[in-house]
């Protein structure tokens, strides 16, 4: 049976993608930053005939706490086929670059960039061994650079500077990464699941959250002739869905 870890993944998008590869016979790992609510979703999918899949307590901002869920999801399992590194946080307003406080920007990017560092290289060993590892980081159009520059795009007026420019930085990791793995099994590629309603967004998105859920699963499932180091969203471009960095 394939393995997966979804980062935050004890809600919202991250839970309905732990639906979507459960589904598709992966046994799923929730990581959560309390162990009492990764147990808590993980008893809704129970509730729903969906066994495989547990909780390991993990905060993608704390060292030691990534430390620790390696070594107990490698007391579990030799092998990590997917990584989805998808928890994020948006930080509050304001958000203009004249105004957001330093303390603030270390906030997100510890979470948004750093985090996403920290969890890939800690589990970069357990990919290695899967014959087709897969890395999935959850983005959004707001980190594109291409689309910021363009008065046409229909979110150009919508310029958070602290969340924008964390997600723009995930983007060239996740660029980096792929070309570094790029002679490899791996494929490695950036997704925007949309503007969804959840929490996230405090309900404001137009997506329905399962959509957004299969789009990230959908790069997790990618066969030996997927894209690596792309940019995916559907949302921006529903004919080839991809969105320019």
């Amino acid at each position: 049976m394939k393995t997966a870890l979804i980062t935050g993944g004890n809600r919202s998008i991250g839970l309905w993608t732990a639906r979507e590869l459960v589904r598709e016979g992966f046994h799923v790992f929730i990581g959560s930053r309390t162990l009492q609510s990764g147990e808590e979703a993980v008893q809704k999918l129970h509730d729903e005939g969906l066994t495989a899949v547990e909780a390991v307590q993990l905060d993608v901002t704390d060292a030691d706490s990534v430390a620790a869920a390696r070594v107990t999801i490698g007391q579990k399992t030799d092998v990590l086929d997917v990584l989805i590194n998808n928890a994020g946080i948006s930080g509050d307003r304001p958000q203009t670059a004249t105004e957001a406080t330093i303390e603030k920007f270390t906030l997100v990017y510890n979470v948004n960039v750093l985090g996403v560092v920290r969890v890939t290289q800690a589990f970069l060993d357990l990919l290695k061994k899967s014959p087709a590892p897969r890395i999935v980081n959850v983005s959004s159009s707001v980190g594109s650079l291409t689309l910021h520059s363009d008065p046409s795009w229909q979110y150009y007026g919508n310029k958070p500077a602290v969340y924008a420019s964390s997600k723009a930085a995930q983007n060239m990791y996740t660029i980096i990464l792929a070309s570094e793995l790029r002679d490899t099994p791996f494929k490695v590629n950036a997704v925007d699941p949309g503007f969804t309603a959840t929490d996230f967004t405090r309900y404001h998105g137009t997506g329905a959250v399962d959509i957004a859920a299969a789009r990230v699963a959908k790069l997790a499932l990618l066969g030996p002739d997927g894209p690596t180091g792309t940019f995916v969203s559907e949302e921006n471009d529903p004919e080839h869905g991809l969105i320019p960095w």
